[in-house]
């Protein structure tokens, strides 16, 4: 499958941050004081916001290419595009039945709400979390002087 491209405009006025849209993608917008912070940022803004929808199963927005961009409102007075690379699409999702304590679930759906997720969403990434391998403590190279 091939990577999904989204366009990012890049704006910079004398005494701002570079800002970051994505008229295919009107709910992001996002800045840094770089462009290389403005690229990064622009990425992770991008990737979070596909990740939210992906978890509440709505469908991705329509890629259109550069030249739609290009002659989209949002791009008059651009300084730079950027194409920005989507994380992939997850796989298909698994119906589970579990049994939990209400008040657990109280606070997983008030946690995922505070953090713009749904409930699969944040439990699929708590229990990531949970999975990860422990950190290896690494011992300090020690040289030996002559």
């Amino acid at each position: 499958m091939d990577a999904e491209i989204y366009i990012g405009v890049v704006h910079k006025d004398p005494d701002s941050d570079y800002g970051v849209s994505f008229p295919e993608v009107p709910a992001i917008v996002t800045a840094g004081s770089t462009l290389e912070e403005a690229a990064a940022m622009a990425h992770e803004a991008l990737s979070a916001h596909l990740q939210w929808m992906d978890d509440d199963g709505d469908p991705r927005p329509e890629r259109r290419g550069l030249d739609w961009v290009k002659a989209h409102e949002d791009a008059e007075g651009a300084v730079a595009f950027l194409a920005v690379t989507a994380p992939p699409r997850p796989q298909r999702q698994v119906r589970i039945n579990i049994t939990i304590d209400p008040a657990v679930l109280d606070r997983v759906d008030r946690a995922a709400s505070a953090q713009g997720t749904s409930r699969s969403g944040f439990l699929s990434a708590a229990a990531l979390a949970a999975m990860k391998p422990p950190r290896r403590a690494t011992k300090p190279h020690n040289k030996r002087t002559k």
